[in-house]
């Protein structure tokens, strides 16, 4: 099969990807073997092939964010069939066993493996995922706009948790912002927008690049300004998706009192001394977010059909991944590229 690997991290104009022939993956016992019909480019793509990310794996294959068709069974799979098709996304297995995974906190699991960073992933035309981390697709979601909801959705969703107050009689268990503000508006910011934006939140938008700021404004977002620019109101949340360590003292101070601010980057610039008055008091708060659980996905994937949640797509072939991850860097479109068979 094709496969695109990291030969060696280094800046992407660099070309640190090479596309090679090898065996198709065998299938472990409570394995899938999913023929790859469509793989998301994400920027944890681009920092694992950039080296941002240090290599966990010799030579890994990247993509996270695969649709596919399931071409082989594990011996002991018996919740899917050959022919289903599936979404494989970044968080690979957990160990379940671990305090964090019986308490339901598996992405913060010590034993925790990735797609495409410790296990070769979807930039190629096979991959493999355990059944118990695969997610079954519904028959009508478009192949292509299905792929970036697997990580850009899924990652987007878990900050916009992170950003809220935990509410139990709420529905989702987490009360949604009314204003909120999204810095970056990428892949991963502008499928959390529309989710929000369904749950009744005034989402302000604050991103470098006209083509991603006229998206902004197509969803609906209640205003659209630069990047360091303050919105027009308050902020109860925010979150950064631009990997900037510098935006984090310019949302710190949008925010109102006792109001949250999510870092959804898996890699981040550092961040500049932040001021306690100006930046931390009144009670502001500063979180991580960290992958994702599996429970995170379903909620994601039942909230997206609920409410219509779509990815901007940009197709490329398999063979230009590559060129996909050089035209991400550069902000060269907006939504999310998706590499699809050629």
């Amino acid at each position: 099969m094709r496969a695109w690997e990291v030969s060696a991290p280094a800046p992407i104009e660099h070309h640190p990807l090479r596309l090679v022939r090898k065996d198709v993956p065998v299938v472990g016992d409570d394995e899938l073997l999913v023929r790859v019909l469509a793989c998301g480019v994400c920027r944890t793509d681009l920092h694992v092939a950039e080296g941002d990310l240090p290599l966990h794996r010799d030579r890994v294959t990247p993509g996270h964010e695969v649709v596919g068709e399931v071409a082989a069974l594990g011996a002991r799979v018996t919740e899917f069939a050959v022919g289903d098709r599936v979404g494989v996304a970044w968080l690979h297995r957990t160990d379940g066993t671990c305090d964090y995974c019986r308490r339901g906190d598996e992405n913060l699991c010590p034993a925790s493996s990735y797609t495409g960073w410790d296990h070769d992933g979807g930039y190629a035309d096979f991959t493999t995922v355990p059944a118990p981390f695969a997610y079954r697709l519904p028959a009508d979601l478009d192949t292509v706009a299905a792929a970036p909801l697997l990580c850009a959705g899924i990652i987007g969703y878990r900050a916009l948790k992170r950003a809220s107050r935990p509410d139990l009689g709420a529905e989702l268990g987490f009360e949604i912002p009314h204003r909120l503000g999204l810095y970056g508006f990428g892949g991963s910011a502008h499928l959390c927008a529309q989710v929000a934006i369904a749950l009744g939140a005034r989402v302000h938008v604050m991103t470098r690049g006209e083509q991603s700021r006229e998206l902004a404004r197509r969803l609906g977002a209640t205003s659209v300004g630069a990047a360091d620019a303050a919105p027009p109101e308050p902020l109860d949340a925010a979150i950064t998706f631009a990997p900037v360590g510098e935006l984090v003292p310019v949302a710190m101070r949008a925010l109102d009192r006792g109001g949250v601010l999510a870092i959804a980057g898996i890699h981040l610039s550092d961040v500049p001394p932040l001021n306690y008055q100006r930046e931390l008091f009144y009670e502001r708060e500063v979180r991580s977010v960290t992958a994702n659980t599996r429970a995170d996905g379903e909620e994601f994937l039942t909230l997206a059909a609920r409410h219509g949640v779509h990815a901007t797509t940009h197709p490329y072939p398999l063979s230009g991944a590559d060129e996909a991850l050089a035209d991400l860097k550069a902000g060269r479109f907006d939504g999310a590229a998706v590499l699809v068979p050629d």
